[in-house]
């Protein structure tokens, strides 16, 4: 993937988790989901199948690697599954 591409996701991920967050206030963990193949490498927020931490990721966008995002986010995000599968 291309860097300018990783990036555009990036700031999509951000600015969608961003608006949220503001709209609604403080977001609780009961009320986020884990959103599969959108992190950038090293930015993901917990263990993979391959790497053992978070901010591990060896690539952007791995199948396997996810980030926290608020319920209802993740169908937004061009690629973002809901499963690691």
């Amino acid at each position: 993937m291309h860097k300018s591409t990783a990036s555009i996701v990036s700031a999509a991920v951000l600015a969608l988790s961003s608006s949220t967050l503001f709209i609604s206030g403080e977001v609780s963990a009961a009320e986020m989901e884990k959103c599969y193949g959108v992190a950038t490498s090293g930015k993901n927020d917990c263990q993979t199948a391959t790497s053992s931490c978070a901010g591990t990721s060896t690539s952007d966008r791995q199948a396997d690697a996810f980030i926290a995002v608020p319920t209802g986010t993740c169908g937004k995000i061009a690629g973002g599954r809901l499963s690691a599968s």
